[in-house]
Formats: structure tokens, sequence, C-alpha cells
């Protein structure tokens, strides 16, 4: 059950509409994690604004898409995972097959599993990760700026994974439960 609800139009903050407005322009619709952020005009143009400045890095969609279903099951977010499964097939143009393998923190892509278990250990680790790991992601090709930019997209995902954990955000995405 929710616990955070989804505001109706008139009780959105008005700041918060033409975001709204703009992701729907962009998407297509708004789903539920954009509406529940809404309550908080600041909180949504926070993550829009980090989300935005993301998708204009170089490690590139579909790896920030691996990146974000990594961390989702990590975190154990059904919501995130039911999003980024459908994001990741249907905009990224991800298989099954490296959907599942991104889930379990790697990728068949030899350098997008170095971002995807970096990212993973990130995750695990709280961000203490080894200098044996940082230099591993950069062996893989990586530079300075693009480890920054793994760092970010981890931060960017937990962010939405704790929101949709905390509000108990409904699924509007065919549903993605965690492993296990």
């Amino acid at each position: 059950m929710t616990r955070i609800a989804i505001p109706a139009e008139a009780q959105t903050p008005a700041a918060s509409l033409p975001l709204l407005d703009a992701v729907k322009k962009q998407l297509g619709i708004v789903p539920n994690l954009m509406k529940v952020v809404g309550n908080s005009a600041a909180a949504l143009e926070g993550y829009l604004s980090l989300g935005g400045a993301l998708g204009k890095g170089t490690i590139g969609a579909k790896t920030g898409e691996r990146i974000a279903l990594a961390v989702a099951e990590l975190n154990g977010c059904s919501y995130c995972l039911s999003a980024h499964s459908y994001l990741a097939s249907n905009l990224a143009k991800l298989d099954s097959v490296e959907i599942d393998s991104n889930r379990h923190g790697t990728s068949r892509d030899p350098k997008a599993a170095a971002a995807v278990q970096f990212a993973a250990q990130i995750v695990r680790t709280r961000g203490h990760v080894s200098d044996a790991e940082v230099a591993a992601v950069q062996a893989a090709g990586y530079s300075n700026a693009e480890v920054i930019e793994i760092v970010l997209h981890v931060a960017l995902n937990t962010l939405t994974n704790y929101v949709n954990e905390v509000a108990k955000t409904e699924i509007d995405f065919p549903v993605i439960r965690p492993f296990g």
C-alpha cells in the first residue's frame, strides 16, 4: 500500500507542474515516481536536473540502464527494477539475457561489465571501494570523468530506490521483483 500519495493535480505544487509536463512531453507519460517526487518541487527539480546532466555524460544510456538495474536489484527496489527493465528493453534495446546479467551485477559486454561490477561494488561497500576496484574500472577503459559518472548514476538510482521504498510507490510498469 502506498505510504506517500500521488497528489491530485490540484494539490501538486505549482512549481512541479511544468516539470511534470516536460516529463510527459519527453516520455509520453508521467511515471508514478515523478508524481511522488513532485510532492516537493525542489526535490523534483533536483532529481530531473541530475538525471538530465548525466544524460549528457559519456558512459551512454545503455550503461546507465545497466547500472540502474544492478543498483535496484541490490537495493531490492521492485519499482525501479520494473521501470528500468522496461526502459532497458524498450529504449536501450537490451535483451532479456543482458538485463538478467545486469541484475546480477555484470554484463556480456566486457567494458560494460566493468562499469556494472564497479557500480555494484559501490552499493555493497557504500562507496568504500578499494584502489584495485578503481584501477580495474579504469583499466577497462573508463576515464576519471566516467568513473565519477558511474558513481553519480549509483547515487541517482539509490535516491530513487529509497524514495520508492519509503513511499511504497505503486508500480506503473510491468512488475519485476528482486531475485531471492
